[in-house]
């Protein structure tokens, strides 16, 4: 066979590979909000930031979804600079963040209460049921501390004590949703912040008068380091 009249064979011209995806658009983390949350708290207590100011930056802060959405939050603030450069908080698939805890109850009640450690998010459904979860004796182990309720023809309520924070973000359909908003004193004491959705029944988050964290201090002095 005489080679050299062979026709050549066609140049597959490689694949495009994919470009990369921008660090901004990746999903945000509770690491990276709590990351952004202490930035806020700092800058409360060096008076850079009035109260409602904070408190309006810190919920949407929650509402967050990518990275990218939580930079601007802080980017008139002098931390802000060092602390949320772009790709600060992109993190890989493998770095483990804790599993929520899940609260259910169908045609049932749920209840949480008593001397018990809080995870850092806790997720609540209630179709036809009613979930109690009562923080007053609870230990927070973790600044901000998440709860997503989502009731359906359900009750949910939550019971914090009254020298913490408490914060919430939902909305009801022929339901309701209350969140009795609180500020604690100590800039450093935990927050709560209770995201829900309510069809055909309720979700109540509330202080109770009276009832403190009683452990407080010493908490805060291991989360300071």
């Amino acid at each position: 066979m005489d080679l050299e009249k062979q026709p050549p064979k066609p140049v597959v011209p490689a694949e495009p590979r994919p470009a990369a995806r921008p660090a901004d658009a990746l999903r945000a983390s509770d690491a990276d909000r709590d990351r952004i949350a202490d930035i806020l708290r700092d800058a409360l207590a060096e008076g850079r930031l009035d109260p409602e100011e904070h408190s309006e930056r810190i919920d949407a802060v929650y509402r967050a979804k990518t990275v990218g959405e939580l930079q601007p939050i802080v980017g008139d603030l002098p931390r802000a600079r060092k602390d949320a450069e772009p790709g600060a908080y992109a993190h890989g698939p493998g770095e483990a963040e804790g599993e929520a805890e899940n609260l259910i109850a169908v045609f049932s009640s749920t209840t949480r209460k008593g001397r018990w450690r809080v995870g850092r998010r806790t997720k609540v459904f209630a179709l036809f049921g009613n979930v109690e979860i009562d923080l007053t004796e609870a230990m927070f182990e973790q600044r901000v501390t998440v709860i997503d309720a989502t009731t359906i023809f359900g009750n949910v309520e939550v019971t914090v004590p009254e020298n913490i924070t408490l914060r919430g973000n939902g909305n009801g359909v022929f339901g309701n949703f209350e969140v009795r908003g609180l500020e604690a004193v100590h800039p450093d004491a935990p927050v709560v912040v209770v995201n829900g959705y309510s069809v055909f029944g309720n979700v109540e988050a509330k202080p109770k008068r009276g009832r403190r964290v009683s452990d407080l201090q010493r908490r805060l002095r291991k989360y300071l380091g």
